[in-house]
């Protein structure tokens, strides 16, 4: 069963055929094109893989802490209503209503509406026959003005949803990595595989020409067996690099999946990109351009430990707050003619004052001193991080420009040894080489073609790696 034509934002359409049941169980569906490249691999990482939806998370629990934390000014409507009648005879009435708007620097604005009646009515209680209103304020004026605990809350939300950010951005950062390391990993046994099977055949072809000079008294038989042993070899190098070459495949599958948490396998005929090497910078975001100070500053890992410290200054301002006493005052002007504004007036009030201090305060000098100690840790955790982030960076800038160096003279090597196998096959062709030393230039061809594979994919992987510290590939 073929579905066509699958449309996916900015990447191409794909086909989708599902697998037979021996794969994934039936479950799973299987990508068949000719081409596979790596933008359009991690355009699937980007948009469906399960641990980067997960890594969105994050960003979303911080906006609901954030939204946990404005909770704390909300306004607040209270109504406390009681109403006692035992034997006929109605002891109280009691109404007490409120509105609440709590504000920055520990300030409340209240309104409030009162209306009691009872025959065992607490005098202070007796209010006028219509009822009493109220409104006023309530705030500290020493612990708790410049600083509480629901302005630090707030405070600590909002730097919480940014660590969050950051957390999301370096988490989904190392999937794509991984990844990306998968597919670089599939191309180089890609590579390898093409490399034994074209040798196969030229083994193939070059055993049919001895056979027949051979069979035409130009050629000992000695050389028909060196030749079939030659072909044997290279067959069974053919079938070691396809094993690999099937297991890199199936690993890359692993960061394949669609909407609805489906997972993809990729099917045998797609082959990688194999122009990876020169768009690697493009797609990577890995360009070797100088790393300042303001990139650094700028990196999820130095921001997140800023955002901590910055936590760790709200929680210490908090702490040297607590050491001040409680001193909280509220004034209310008072009505019982809510019609008529005027009547508010400073004859008509109800205040209050509240005053409490510990004697010792050892706990909270002994939080204040706590979080002293956090805040030291910390600036040697970012100026540690910083030193490592760096020398991270250099060093794998001069990983990259010695593997390309690398990778230019082996290219070199890979042309110089395909010359003296062309040289020896033309002389043997002639009468004069010898099959032994063909296949022997033949296998250091054959090495040093391997070992420009593995160079190439050590540039690609030191790139992909500079892109991950530089937090580059989301």
């Amino acid at each position: 069963m073929v579905f066509k034509n699958i449309q996916f934002p900015k990447y191409k359409s794909v086909l989708l055929v599902l697998l037979c049941p021996l794969s994934f169980m039936g479950q799973g569906q299987a990508i068949s094109d000719s081409i596979f490249s790596l933008e359009e691999f991690l355009g699937y990482v980007k948009q469906y893989h399960p641990v980067v939806k997960q890594a969105r998370l994050i960003a979303s629990e911080g906006e609901a802490k954030l939204l946990k934390a404005r909770g704390a000014f909300d306004p607040k409507i209270e109504v406390d209503y009681s109403k006692k009648e035992f034997t006929g005879t109605e002891y109280y009435d009691k109404l007490n209503a409120a509105f609440k708007i709590p504000t920055w620097y520990g300030i409340e604005l209240k309104a409030n509406y009162e209306n009691n009646e009872g025959y065992y009515l607490n005098p202070e209680s007796t209010v006028p026959e219509d009822g009493l209103y109220s409104a006023g304020v309530s705030m500290s004026l020493a612990k708790g003005f410049l600083a509480n605990e629901r302005m630090a809350t707030l405070k600590q939300a909002k730097l919480y949803r940014d660590i969050g950010l950051n957390k999301q951005s370096m988490a989904v950062n190392e999937v794509i990595y991984k990844a990306v390391e998968s597919y670089f990993a599939w191309l180089k046994y890609y590579q390898e595989y093409q490399v034994y099977a074209a040798f196969k055949e030229n083994a193939r072809e070059r055993l049919n020409n001895v056979v027949v000079s051979f069979e035409a008294g130009d050629k000992p038989a000695v050389d028909t067996l060196e030749a079939s042993i030659n072909l044997k070899n290279r067959e069974l190098d053919v079938e070691k690099s396809r094993i690999n070459y099937v297991k890199s495949r199936l690993e890359l599958s692993n960061f394949l999946w669609l909407e609805n948490n489906v997972p993809v396998e990729l099917d045998s005929s797609l082959v990688p990109d194999e122009n990876s090497l020169l768009i690697a910078d493009q797609v990577l975001n890995s360009s070797l351009l100088e790393v300042n100070a303001e990139l650094l500053e700028n990196h999820p890992k130095i921001q997140a430990i800023n955002l901590e410290k910055e936590q760790l200054v709200l929680e210490k301002r908090l702490n040297t707050n607590n050491l001040f006493p409680k001193i909280d005052v509220q004034y209310n002007f008072l009505t019982s003619d809510y019609e008529h504004i005027n009547s508010l007036t400073t004859h008509n009030y109800k205040a209050g004052l509240n005053i409490s201090m510990p004697l010792f305060l050892r706990k909270e000098r002994g939080d204040l001193k706590l979080t002293k100690l956090k805040l030291q840790d910390i600036d040697f955790s970012l100026s540690a991080t910083r030193v490592s982030l760096l020398n991270k960076i250099n060093a794998v800038q001069q990983e990259i420009t010695s593997y390309e160096t690398q990778s230019a003279i082996a290219q070199n090597l890979v042309n110089d040894y395909k010359q003296l196998v062309a040289f020896e096959q033309e002389r043997f062709e002639l009468g004069e080489g010898s099959l032994f030393l063909i296949n022997y230039r033949e296998a250091k061809l054959i090495e040093t073609e391997l070992k420009r594979i593995d160079i190439n994919n050590k540039v690609l992987s030191t790139k992909a790696k500079f892109a991950q510290i530089l937090n580059t590939l989301e």
